[in-house]
């Protein structure tokens, strides 16, 4: 389902990933999205598999996790509205990082890789803009994992 809601340039605009953007940079973006949901238990991504999207959480709430070596479940973080995923496989073009599960019903809004070269084609200011607010998310979450590991203080449950 396209995504055309008169109240979700609001939202959009609230989250990180879209922070800073033009009106008509927000607009291009807003109409590549593609509104999907999911009943709680139902996995979104799976770590491993080929990825060529992001998804921008609308509602919800998702648990990401990874296997160890042993083959045991590590939680890593929990989703939430206005959090995205996805983005580390529109950079890297590797496959999925951790899986993500829905544990309440869920909508998402998925963007490509194929619809952000798309934007970076009609309007090369969005997708920097783009590249910069998942470049300071990805930095956010290496500072998070980096205290964690250290054994530091951490603010929040992602």
């Amino acid at each position: 389902m396209v995504v055309s809601a008169p109240d979700l340039k609001a939202f959009l605009l609230a989250t990180p990933f879209f922070g800073g953007l033009t009106d008509r940079g927000l607009d291009l973006l807003t109409s590549m999205l593609v509104e999907c949901r999911f009943d709680t238990g139902v996995t979104v991504v799976t770590e491993g598999e080929p990825g060529r999207s992001m998804f921008i959480v609308k509602s919800g709430r998702l648990a990401v996790s990874k296997r160890a070596n042993a083959g045991s479940v590590i939680p890593i973080s929990v989703l939430q509205p206005g959090d995205f995923f996805g983005e580390m496989t529109l950079i890297e073009m590797q496959n999925r990082s951790a899986t993500v599960v829905a544990e309440s019903p869920t909508v998402l809004y998925e963007l490509t890789a194929q619809n952000l070269y798309a934007c970076y084609k009609a309007d090369v200011h969005a997708y920097v803009i783009v590249l910069q607010n998942i470049n300071r998310e990805l930095c956010r979450r290496l500072r998070r994992a980096d205290d964690r590991f250290t054994g530091h203080q951490v603010d929040d449950d992602n």
